[in-house]
């Protein structure tokens, strides 16, 4: 039996809305909502912004009210070793890179001259696609979790793969594949986030050639920006520099008026980093300081959200791997005194952690390490754990103390439990 959604049918009635009159104001059949609250079904991803609408919440709330309330199995069933039957976190897998070899496949073929026989699904998401993708990124900044905003993201990759495939015009296909790169970035995002950074860089590559299929210069040089951080948190700093060079020529093709040369720049800044050339690192951040001289809308706050608020953290990571501590402590304590979502928090406190330890001050280590460990069980985010693998590697000369020694401990078991 489907998990029901409790949530969602008390919300419903504490707004005063009878079955009836909610399936009214979103225009589906009554038979629709039932399917909603007893699990059967989820809302079509379209749906969702008129949904938070009317249910007077944000986006984040109306993940939380389409979430299913699993009930508590019963003790007494014994359980057989091994993955679970049903939606395994391998099968989402699988289904996603099979939409990528089936999308990367509709982009590279030319488009049909033929003119569709009756409006499809392209005429749809031509509508609907610009604004579900903005909501759709709004959900995944606002989540704490952000593996939440997964099944809705896999929903709509798979319409635009079936839009892809119909006869269509010239300029309905461009647009498809605007679409395609914008929504391909966010599913490399949540990859990313939960530290699985190969299939993260086959969506990125996706993403890229989508968006030079569409000749969307920006959107492209972001692209390559998200699948060259892959490659520097692998610490592959020599193979990401090239990606970086390439995104900055396309990102000179854009927009003047956005940010997205200077967030390839201040990318290019951690590359120079890693790589320990200080006066490149410098010369790059300064570029990307340059954010702050544009006037007017700098990003879109989707696949671009680049507005120069992380710099302060940005140069405390360059001049961490640098070994230059003294300049590294001034800009992420400068950072921690910001206004930062849990996931940022967390990682700034990693990387105070592992200047803590580099300066083989393990009071300061252990202060920084449990914070960040708090914040990444509270989240879920890979992004924090792969911050705190720096300060294991930085405790390793340090294990003769027994501080040091648990404090490994702690980081291992937390990607033990990941």
């Amino acid at each position: 039996m489907a998990p029901r959604r409790k949530r969602l049918a008390e919300r419903r009635r504490a707004l005063g809305y009878s079955q009836e009159l909610f399936a009214n104001e979103l225009g589906v059949a009554v038979s629709t909502v039932t399917r909603w609250e007893a699990g059967a079904t989820d809302p079509q991803a379209y749906l969702h912004p008129k949904m938070a609408k009317v249910l007077r919440v944000n986006p984040e709330g109306l993940a939380d009210l389409l979430a299913p309330e699993v009930p508590v199995p019963d003790r007494t069933v014994v359980y057989v070793a091994g993955p679970p039957p049903g939606d395994t976190d391998d099968m989402k897998r699988r289904d996603v890179l099979s939409l990528l070899a089936v999308t990367g496949a509709l982009i590279a073929l030319p488009g049909s001259d033929k003119p569709p026989s009756r409006p499809g699904v392209a005429v749809s998401l031509a509508d609907t696609g610009p604004e579900l993708n903005t909501y759709l990124w709004k959900v995944f900044g606002l989540s704490d979790s952000k593996q939440a905003v997964y099944p809705m993201v896999q929903h709509q990759l798979g319409l635009l793969a079936k839009g892809l495939g119909e006869s269509q015009s010239d300029a309905s296909r461009q647009q498809l594949c605007v679409l395609v790169g914008d929504l391909y970035q966010l599913a490399g995002e949540i990859f990313f986030d939960a530290n699985r950074y190969t299939d993260a860089a086959h969506c990125y590559t996706l993403a890229a050639s989508a968006s030079k299929e569409a000749r969307a210069f920006d959107m492209w040089a972001c692209a390559l920006t998200r699948h060259a951080f892959v490659e520097l948190y692998e610490r592959r700093f020599a193979v990401a520099a090239p990606i970086l060079s390439a995104a900055s020529q396309v990102a000179e093709r854009g927009d003047s008026q956005l940010s997205t040369r200077h967030w390839v720049a201040a990318v290019q800044a951690e590359a120079h980093a890693g790589l320990g050339d200080l006066d490149a690192t410098r010369r790059a951040l300064d570029v990307a300081e340059q954010v702050h001289n544009l006037s007017g809308q700098l990003h879109n706050g989707g696949w671009l959200r680049f507005d120069g608020s992380r710099l302060a953290e940005e140069r405390g990571t360059c001049y961490l791997a640098l070994g230059r501590p003294d300049l590294a402590e001034q800009a992420l304590t400068a950072a921690l005194s910001q206004q930062l979502s849990l996931r940022r928090r967390g990682a700034v406190l990693a990387e105070l952690a592992a200047l803590g330890a580099e300066r083989r001050d393990l009071d300061q280590a252990g202060h920084y390490t449990r914070a960040a460990l708090e914040l990444a069980g509270q989240t879920g985010s890979g992004y924090i754990g792969r911050k705190l693998e720096g300060v294991k590697s930085r405790l390793v000369p340090l294990m003769a103390d027994a501080r040091a020694s648990a404090l490994h401990q702690q980081i291992s078991a937390l990607d033990s439990a990941a």
